[in-house]
């Protein structure tokens, strides 16, 4: 009895040693790789995330006001230049440690720029002088030389261009200009000569210092009709002071990007808080524009839900493993209960069979636990606690030393018996698991998600306890309709099924059936969710684009739409039309109705029906919609439900139309009616809450303008969102020709979107790959782990099934009929386990859906948690994998067994 055999009763059990210290291995991995690449693929995505962001979202800007400075002042572009450190500063230090490049730059107001070279057919053309921090460093010169630092008073202020801004305009270093400051009359007030001294080129034009706008290499077009040309060139410290000090508006700032590499997950909170504090620590003065919070914020909230999807995942590995380290342990316990049995016999206390016990697993599973460590350590990232991994060891540890203490103890008797009078202790332990799995999701329910970044207890331990109460119930549910098959086949010719039904009703395989359904659940609950948020993903997608492009833009020629009908691979097109800020009238000569700002959108419903058809998307026009009308009857019309309140607050929109609501589209008042209230509508975002959907109108004759699209969706096949791009571009100038923009604002220039760039967008960054990564080891894990908890369910029972086809051969059972038996007897088993632990897994989601914020990985939209064709597939294919493998297991372990081995007195399974 002494602890010195420990390692020969170790060799002597290696395989239950083996196996236990695998799955201790399993386990110890788990808890250190986990956090390991979920901290790695975090950090992964939000540096892609930010890297992506428009450069209005990654600068923070410090601006003035333009100002006209004293003439006597002097280094002007010098001495600001000073404070790009001293703003810095000032910031807090979350955001200063992110702080990747910065730039100072200082720049004078546009002003006329005249010169021989500058032929009136090229246009009007303005300047704006600036002086900026390491430009000469980030360009190459072309031609000529840099502006430079020196220059005498009265001399020309010395100036160089892009490339792409001399070369539309005709000019070359050596030219000389005359820079006029105009009035109201267009008559100089203040002029200076400039003279082109360099051309450069930019070593990397995608380089943040050419960010600031207005840009130094575009010419930019002018904002209307005999507007001029907007240029920007670059001169040195010098020349902006002679500029300045000449009478010219000067305006400075400083702008501070920041660096998607020196952003980590654990500093996201600081960093959004610090971001929310900057602008108390401006300085006096100065302008702020930043909009970095705002994907920081989003990324936190996506981070949130995705962290605790994760920890849901990773709890019910963790149970599982617990479960099959548990298993594991009484199943050897029960190979070694006769030592046990007799260690008791002679003497032995409840301390030696605990240090027995203790002494065996202190030599296999802490080593197993270390090394498990270790290789989860090899992963990049940032671990987890190392105190997690030893309250695992430990717990490990201790399994073995009590499993044996219990088995010492067992008594006597039948253990194959579900159905008789259970103990009250077991009765009460049942009741109490589903009584506390239910409480625990109540209460889950009522409080929802937190999102301080830690991993609530709660949320974590609900989906296993409804895993095990669940397993519970389907334990005692399951052996009556058994026992009346029995019944059944106790009247039918032949033995074979009513032995296998009469086994499996009597079979007592509680704790493996409650790990399978542990391990299935776990499975079918990533792949549920996974298939939720795919499915919310592409339902965003199609509530942007229901179609398969999307054109936004101003204002279109009407036959804009035959010409993008004729584009190649181009099968349906429908005009849209949007106006935004409308306030509907009460009357057609335009009285305030007292209801806020609406947007408005019109569509043709057979087109878009047509359209929506052709691209395969799920989108119905409703009825209400379809009716059609001159423009002098009420138009029906889907409305938001706020603006409906409105509506009925202001007696308008009646549906009857009995006093219907005026619209002002394109100059034309129509009138409508509520024919339907939605809460949503493709083209319409989701924060938008205040909209109303038209059908196309037929105006009358004399109408006093005619409806033009201001958008089109297409449906199609490899469509060239260049060519719909130039195709739209040319609408828009047709139009303008037509003399209705004469004298206005150029249009914005056209955005065309595809339906699979927004889906593309949804599901390629942010915490897309933590999620992935989730559902891979929650699903593979699950199957897997699955798989090993039904093998120890088979060997719970092995010995016991040996015995009666022992018995049964010698009163001659054939061997086709033991594989019947078999069948008969195994399939109640797997079919309840893998059903039960799918079910599981399937209902998990709807229940826990509204907190896990699953609706940040879909742009906002809920995530309908569904049990796809696919994966009841999935759970079919696993159900028919896992009765393989059950007979597989039970025919290599007959095969192990002897007929006098199983059949000598005292034997138990």
């Amino acid at each position: 009895m002494s602890p010195s055999g420990a390692p020969r009763r170790v060799r002597a059990y290696g395989g239950h040693f083996l196996l236990l210290a695998v799955l201790t291995l399993v386990t110890a991995l788990l808890i250190t790789a986990v956090p390991r690449v979920a901290d790695r693929l975090t950090a992964q995505g939000l540096r892609e995330y930010v890297a992506a962001q428009p450069v209005a979202r990654r600068d923070l800007t410090y601006t003035t006001e333009p100002t006209v400075l004293p003439r006597t002042a002097s280094r002007i572009a010098a001495g600001r230049a000073a404070e790009l450190a001293t703003v810095e500063a000032r910031m807090p230090p979350a955001v200063r440690r992110t702080v990747g490049e910065r730039w100072y730059s200082a720049q004078t107001g546009f002003s006329r720029l005249t010169g021989p070279t500058l032929s009136t057919g090229k246009g009007l053309i303005d300047l704006s002088l600036r002086t900026m921090t390491g430009l000469p460093e980030a360009a190459t010169l072309v031609d000529g030389r840099w502006p430079a630092e020196g220059l005498g008073a009265g001399d020309a202020i010395e100036v160089a261009l892009a490339e792409t801004v001399a070369g539309p305009l005709g000019i070359r270093a050596g030219s000389t200009f005359d820079l006029s400051i105009l009035d109201q009359d267009d008559k100089p007030v203040r002029q200076r000569t400039v003279a082109l001294v360099g051309v450069f080129r930019p070593a990397d034009p995608k380089a943040g210092i050419w960010d600031a706008l207005p840009s130094l290499l575009r010419l930019a077009a002018p904002e209307g009709d005999g507007e001029p040309f907007l240029s920007v060139g670059y001169t040195s410290a010098a020349g902006f002071d002679a500029a300045a000090t000449s009478g010219w508006p000067v305006s400075f700032a400083w702008r501070y990007r920041v660096a998607p590499d020196r952003i980590s997950p654990g500093q996201l909170t600081a960093l959004v808080d610090g971001l929310a504090a900057l602008e108390r620590t401006r300085p006096a003065g100065l302008t702020l524009t930043q909009g970095v919070d705002i994907p920081l914020r989003r990324f936190a909230e996506s981070l949130a839900a995705a962290r605790t999807l994760l920890a849901v995942i990773a709890a019910g590995l963790l149970a599982t493993l617990a479960g099959l380290i548990l298993l594991a342990a009484r199943l050897a316990a029960r190979r070694r209960q006769g030592e046990y049995a007799l260690l008791r016999a002679r003497g032995g206390a409840t301390g030696t069979v605990l240090g027995r016990g203790l002494a065996e697993s202190l030599l296999v599973l802490p080593l197993a636990a270390g090394v498990g460590w270790l290789l989860g350590g090899l992963l990049p990232g940032d671990g987890v606690e190392l105190r997690w991994v030893l309250l695992a060891t430990l717990l490990a540890t201790l399994v073995t030393p009590v499993t044996a203490l219990t088995a010492g103890r067992g008594g006597g008797g039948r253990s194959d018996l579900v159905g008789g009078r259970s103990p009250a202790v077991r009765l009460t332990a049942e009741v109490t698991v589903l009584a506390v799995a239910l409480l625990g999701a109540f209460l889950l329910r009522r409080r929802g998600l937190t999102l301080d970044g830690t991993v609530d207890p709660l949320l974590v331990s609900v989906p296993v306890l409804l895993a095990v109460a669940a397993a519970l119930v389907a334990l005692r549910a399951y052996p009556w309709p058994l026992r009346l098959l029995s019944r059944a086949a106790a009247r039918a010719r032949g033995s074979v099924a009513f032995l296998g039904t009469a086994r499996a009703g009597r079979a007592a395989a509680t704790g493996p059936l409650i790990v399978v359904v542990l391990a299935v659940a776990t499975a079918a609950f990533c792949g549920v969710v996974a298939a939720g948020i795919e499915n919310g993903r592409d339902r965003a997608a199609v509530r942007a684009v229901p179609g398969d492009v999307l054109v936004e833009g101003e204002r279109f020629a009407p036959d804009t739409t035959d010409a993008l009908a004729a584009l190649p691979g181009v099968r349906a097109v429908t005009p849209l039309l949007v106006e935004t800020g409308q306030r509907p009238y009460a009357d057609q000569a335009g009285r305030f109705g007292g209801v806020g700002e609406t947007r408005v959108l019109l569509v043709d419903t057979a087109r878009f029906a047509e359209v929506a058809r052709r691209a395969g998307v799920p989108v119905t026009v409703p009825d209400p919609l379809r009716a059609t009308g001159a423009g002098t009857a009420p138009l029906p019309a889907l409305v938001s439900p706020a603006l409906a309140d409105e509506f009925t607050d202001a007696g308008l929109a009646d549906p009857a139309g009995r006093r219907p609501a005026w619209l002002d589209v394109q100059g034309n008042r129509l009138p409508v009616r509520t024919a339907a209230t939605v809460g949503e509508f493709p083209l319409v975002d989701r924060d938008v809450t205040r909209f109303v959907v038209l059908p196309w109108p037929a105006l009358p004759a004399d109408a006093p303008h005619p409806i033009v699209p201001t958008g089109f969706l297409l449906a199609g096949d490899r469509v060239d969102p260049a060519a719909v791009a130039r195709v739209v571009a040319e609408g828009q100038e047709r139009y303008q020709r037509a003399g209705a923009l004469t004298g206005g604002e150029r249009p914005r220039e056209a955005v065309v979107t595809t339906r699979s760039a927004v889906r593309a967008e949804l599901g390629g960054s942010g915490v897309n790959g933590l999620l992935v990564f989730g559902f891979a080891i929650g699903g593979i894990g699950g199957g897997v782990l699955g798989l090993l908890a039904l093998a120890f369910a088979v060997l719970a029972g092995a010995r016991g099934r040996g015995q009666v086809l022992s018995r049964l051969r010698t009163m001659g059972l054939s061997r086709r009929q033991w594989r019947g038996l078999l069948l008969v007897e195994l399939t109640p088993l797997v079919l309840v386990s893998v059903l039960t632990g799918a079910v599981v897994g399937a209902l998990l989601p709807v229940l826990l859906t509204p907190v896990l914020g699953l609706p940040a990985f879909t742009g906002g939209v809920a995530v309908r948690a569904r049990f796809e064709p696919g994966l009841v597939a999935g759970v079919l294919g696993l159900a028919v994998l896992a009765f393989a493998f059950a007979v597989a297991v039970e025919a290599v372990n007959n095969r192990r067994m002897r007929l006098g081995e199983v059949l000598r007195l005292g034997e138990e399974s």
